[in-house]
């Protein structure tokens, strides 16, 4: 899976520990949360962050259930 975003690496996220992508994936999810309320009261947001942060979240959780099947 091959993500654009020049803040994160899959390569960098796969070798971090379990604790790390836990606390990534809470801030993600933060993140998508407010952007969504931002949504909701038409406040200024760029729409684009919201499909990024959803697929960020899925590739968090996706790494995190290969950690513990491993």
């Amino acid at each position: 899976m091959k993500i654009s975003n020049s803040n994160f690496n899959n390569n960098d996220i796969i070798v971090r520990s379990t604790q790390e992508l836990f606390q990534e994936l809470k801030e993600t999810e933060k993140v998508l949360f407010d952007l969504r309320f931002k949504k909701a009261t038409r406040q200024p947001f760029k729409p684009h962050e919201i499909k990024a942060k959803k697929k960020k979240i899925a590739m968090l959780k996706t790494i995190l259930r290969n950690k513990f099947l491993n």
